[in-house]
């Protein structure tokens, strides 16, 4: 078929079903994300393999497998498919006041509570149709799959070395402490650093595939270990873990700075050069021109200026 009568066969919905077929390499995964039925997809296969004159996936062990001709579609139809979308985004006002969408947001569980109500009161007073879901950065939660696949409309992260497929702005710094109950025996103003180490330190279980926190980054990097004797799945279980007994845990100065307010704890300077936390938003390619989630974004870096000014 010539290039002329290829082009005219086909449409958005042949274009959207090729590129998560791709995606995918299954069709009824495909099928899922593309809330169409198995049997839908399928017709929409078959006549893409007519239209290119080419099986374009073919069944494999593990699922499917495209074809040549088939991996060298993806790149073409996703920058068509990415084009369409900054047209149509291009030309279609956000009005907040009216939208009934649902933005979904994952975020460490150490971010300051403060900055995650500032956000949500923002998104509520703005968009009162809408609705926001959050979702936690746990060690097996794929967020760069989420922001691919549109599960996810944008990440906090703080990683040492952001993800540079992705889009980024920051939002906001902050340094680190260690806290302990007032009582503790190294509860004074300052530790040596053959003391800091030696202390019973409570520590986070990994919160991302393949990512280090900043402080064992560094701690790594300086050739430095600590006495970890203690690990928790969720940050917010550590305040009431030091508060109680002899152990301690070292964490960003806003993060302990919330729950020194209404537990009995200290916050002790490190003796460690630690780098500062520089929190960061993250977005997908197929969403930076999407005045919804452009206008998302704006309201978490609102909520971070209006909340910590001097932590920008």
């Amino acid at each position: 078929m010539s290039g002329k009568k290829t082009w005219e066969a086909l449409d958005v919905q042949h274009l959207r079903v090729l590129y998560t077929l791709l995606s995918e390499r299954n069709v009824s995964r495909a099928a899922r994300r593309l809330n169409l039925s198995q049997p839908a997809v399928s017709i929409a296969l078959k006549r893409l393999r007519e239209i290119f004159g080419d099986p374009l996936l073919v069944r494999s062990r593990n699922g499917m497998t495209p074809t040549d001709i088939g991996e060298s579609l993806f790149q073409p139809v996703k920058s068509a498919l990415d084009q369409l979308e900054s047209i149509v985004a291009h030309n279609s006002a956000f009005d907040p006041q009216q939208t009934t969408r649902t933005f979904n947001v994952a975020t460490p569980d150490y971010l300051s509570p403060e900055l995650l109500r500032d956000f949500m009161v923002n998104v509520r007073q703005k968009a009162p149709d809408a609705q926001l879901v959050l979702h936690s950065l746990g060690y097996r939660y794929d967020y760069d799959q989420g922001l691919e696949n549109g599960e996810l409309d944008l990440v906090v992260g703080n990683w040492s070395e952001p993800p540079g497929h992705l889009r980024m702005a920051p939002l906001l710094d902050d340094d680190i402490v260690c806290m302990m109950r007032p009582d503790h025996p190294a509860a004074k103003d300052s530790l040596t650093l053959d003391e800091y180490l030696a202390l019973d330190h409570l520590a986070p279980t990994p919160y991302a595939v393949g990512q280090r926190g900043v402080i064992d980054t560094y701690l790594k990097k300086e050739k430095l270990k600590r006495n970890v004797v203690a690990r928790v799945p969720y940050f917010q279980l550590a305040p009431y873990l030091v508060a109680e007994s002899d152990m301690v845990f070292t964490s960003s100065r806003l993060f302990a700075e919330h729950y020194a307010r209404f537990l009995p704890l200290k916050l002790v300077a490190v003796p460690i050069q630690f780098p500062r936390m520089h929190y960061y938003l993250l977005w997908h390619d197929r969403t930076h021109h999407s005045s919804d989630c452009r206008w998302l974004r704006d309201q978490f870096l609102l909520a971070a200026r209006e909340r910590f000014p001097a932590a920008g």
